[in-house]
């Protein structure tokens, strides 16, 4: 497996990401009938219903990962506003939804013409699940809608879940086809390469892609989507078994970590107050 040299590749050209609040990226989907979209984690509704007019899309179905507000705060209003059925996780509670998913479901939403394999992915928090499909329509890349589970260089804080239920449901995610464009609901990735710099001095091709991220901030562009074979080269919490990672928990812990989840939650707990 040669190493990635893209580490921002173009977007499904039927996606569409919404920025909202102060970070997050609301994901729309547009359907294969050019008429339907469906949206992912709206934590506001205002943007949505504007990029709905702005492109004379009706909203057909919404997809959740989480129960966290800035995932799920515009549900009701736009269910109430279109009519529209929403897919959350079985194990959490959120007003709204109509169809409660759990691991290995799949789901086709109304319009969209592609179907989605439902992944469990506890940790952030206890019912978190993503969203996988193996190819979008008129583009064989597959996608991967993954709340705040994986980010582009890091992960979500492990808030309900254990170290070991985040680390094995980022395996879950890191084992996907490499080419799966990588989903996240945050632009985070500024600070993520920031502390995975410090956690892999040495990692030229994390360099490279803290460069080529300066590079398109400063252009005032997105750094998402990327991939997840991206990932597995310059994402610290996805390499707790390479010796620089297990290196530098060790540092965090003043002994070697016993297993892969002590190196990862020692790097999740250093990721937590590192400035």
């Amino acid at each position: 497996m040669s190493a990635p040299t893209i580490f921002c590749p173009p977007a499904h050209a039927r996606v569409r990401a919404v920025p909202a609040f102060t970070d997050n990226y609301l994901w729309l989907i547009r359907g294969s009938d050019g008429r339907s979209a469906v949206v992912v984690d709206p934590g506001d509704a205002a943007p949505i219903d504007d990029a709905l007019r702005q492109e004379g899309l009706a909203l057909t179905a919404i997809l959740l990962t989480h129960h966290h507000p800035d995932h799920a705060g515009g549900v009701l209003a736009l269910k109430a506003a279109w009519g529209c059925p929403v897919y959350g996780p079985r194990l959490e509670a959120i007003p709204g939804v109509d169809h409660a998913l759990g691991d290995g479901d799949r789901i086709a939403p109304p319009g969209l013409g592609v179907e989605f394999e439902v992944i469990a992915v506890p940790g952030h928090t206890r019912g978190h699940i993503a969203y996988f499909a193996g190819a979008l329509p008129d583009d064989g890349r597959p996608a991967l809608f993954c709340g705040d589970t994986l980010f582009a260089a890091g992960c979500g804080r492990v808030f309900e879940g254990t170290p070991a239920q985040m680390l094995e449901s980022l395996g879950r995610l890191a084992v996907l086809p490499g080419d799966a464009l990588v989903y996240c609901a945050h632009e985070y990735t500024m600070a993520n390469l920031r502390f995975a710099q410090a956690v892999e001095p040495e990692n030229t091709l994390l360099a490279e892609r803290v460069a080529d991220a300066t590079a398109r901030r400063a252009a005032g562009l997105a750094t998402v989507p990327s991939t997840i074979e991206i990932e597995r080269y310059t994402n610290p919490f996805l390499r707790a078994g390479e010796p620089a990672v297990r290196q530098a928990a060790e540092s965090r812990l003043g002994e070697a970590p016993a297993s892969d989840v002590d190196c990862f939650a020692a790097i999740r707990a250093w990721k937590n107050v590192f400035r």
